[in-house]
């Protein structure tokens, strides 16, 4: 029986094999970090069992009609599907004691196991452990470095947190997962709860360090730390917060769009910025080659997350040529700048992943970039995150927002619990408007949909962001559809 209470260290491939041959139950199988380790699991042969609030509530139904039909038997969150005293239960850090599963494995003596111990036993046991670090970009550059491997044959095991458009087929429409034969295991790593401490990388990647759900002084050492167990440590240097922590490593491979001195960087004047591309040259300072780079998708933070997927797969033996090569049929994530589409009007509606400072202002700096009024719709992901940065949030949207833009937020996702809801998303446009925004509370999602149906001209880009929530998906689409 496995000791959920231990930390994960490094296994053996008869420790995997153990793991496959005992029956687990997910407790919120349809999250966005516990549905791929089910996926994975069930991949490799394991009998998987789970149950969601959202399955409950009757939310994305068709995910959930999809795990059934891969053999994956869901029940009720109300205990029932806790049978054996054989089964593990995989439960986040944070589900309470009450929770009838929680209950129910107690009664019968269940071994029980956080999602991050158990990707940290997966990943740990792995030939060639590839972890993505940072406050932002994690989900890009793990789905960037896993269709590099993939597209240069070698067959990885990707674990992420969004659905990688490259790998959605009939048979997989919720492609957060991939199971390969080969030696790779590509992952995103979590420091939001200090998991990350859980990880042995043979290449570690750091993107940036900035403010998120800790304190930058817990997050320094978190992510210190996870460069001192690298066997390769891949940071990017135009983040001065990243760049503080190479003495960490022992060995680095650094990367960059603005700074010369970087192992991989981008020449001077090179980059070209299209509405939904962007390309340019990099140069590896290694062997002075240069290489033309062209991304299917916008932005100058996607030339980063490219530039390190790239610095990443090289770490792991890729040729940056074929790594550049295999990037450019990337085809992108699920929530991440995802262009749902555009009305006849020509207002476009854009599906994003944005929730922290950080990704929100990636995202209307790609659109600034571009002609055209922005709506922005933003849900937070919740009462405690918007507390914990709740005032740089606001910052960010008044200050790369132009006069005629606006922003709207409803209230933050609440789907039950007993957390603080005293502060919510009136302070943040108070705080928007404070600093010379646009911006306005109404408090149901519904109620915001109508009112940017309202507000919607010709040549407006409208997008929606948040996380946690599924169902955001579906409300951006209906936004494009009542109004063509």
């Amino acid at each position: 029986m496995i000791d959920a209470s231990a930390p994960a260290a490094l296994v053996s491939p008869d420790d995997i094999a153990n793991l496959t041959a005992q029956p687990w139950f997910f407790c919120g199988i349809g999250g966005s970090g516990m549905l791929p380790l089910a996926l994975i699991l069930r991949g490799q042969g394991a009998a998987i069992a789970g149950s969601d609030r959202s399955r409950d509530q009757g939310r994305s139904p068709e995910k959930f009609a999809w795990l059934e039909s891969l053999g994956i038997e869901l029940f009720a969150q109300d205990g029932s599907g806790i049978a054996s005293a054989d089964q593990v239960l995989v439960a986040s850090a944070a589900v309470e004691d009450t929770v009838p599963e929680v209950v129910r494995a107690t009664q019968l003596g269940c071994a029980r196991m956080s999602r991050a111990q158990l990707l940290a036993t997966l990943f740990n046991a792995a030939p060639m452990a590839i972890g993505v670090a940072g406050t932002s970009g994690k989900s890009t550059v793990t789905g960037m470095i896993g269709w590099i491997l993939t597209a240069c044959d070698r067959d990885p095991t990707i674990m992420n947190g969004a659905v990688m458009k490259n790998f959605v087929a009939p048979q997989a429409p919720f492609a957060s997962a991939r199971v390969g034969a080969g030696d790779a295991f590509v992952s995103e790593v979590d420091e939001s709860d200090g998991s990350i401490a859980l990880y042995r990388p043979h290449v570690a990647v750091l993107n940036n360090v900035s403010l998120d759900h800790k304190s930058l002084e817990e997050l320094r050492a978190l992510f210190g730390d996870f460069l001192s167990r690298a066997g390769v440590a891949v940071v990017n240097i135009d983040d001065a917060e990243s760049a503080a922590l190479l003495s960490r490593a022992a060995s680095v491979l650094t990367f960059a769009i603005d700074r010369a001195d970087a192992d991989l960087r981008v020449e001077p004047g090179s980059i070209v910025a299209g509405p939904t591309t962007i390309a340019a040259t990099v140069i590896d300072a290694r062997d002075g080659a240069r290489h033309a780079l062209a991304l299917r998708i916008p932005g100058r933070h996607n030339l980063s997350n490219a530039l390190a997927a790239i610095a990443g797969a090289s770490a792991a033996g890729v040729p940056v040529a074929d790594a550049v090569q295999a990037i450019a049929g990337f085809a992108g994530l699920a929530r991440r700048f995802d262009i749902v589409g555009t009305s006849a009007a020509g207002v476009t509606v854009i599906d994003d992943f944005g929730h922290n400072p950080e990704k929100v202002a990636a995202t209307l700096a790609t659109l600034r970039a571009h002609p055209g009024r922005i709506i922005a719709f933003f849900q937070p992901h919740g009462y405690g995150p918007l507390r914990q940065m709740g005032a740089e949030l606001a910052h960010v949207l008044a200050t790369q927002t132009g006069p005629d833009d606006i922003t709207i937020l409803c209230d933050p996702v609440y789907f039950g619990g007993t957390v603080d809801r005293s502060v919510g998303s009136d302070r943040i446009v108070a705080l928007i408007e404070a600093a010379g925004g646009r911006a306005e509370h109404i408090a149901a999602r519904a109620d915001c949909g109508t009112r940017i149906v309202m507000l919607a001209k010709p040549g407006d880009r409208i997008v929606v962001m948040g996380a946690r929530d599924d169902t955001l998906s579906a409300f951006a689409q209906d936004l494009l559809a009542r109004m063509t």
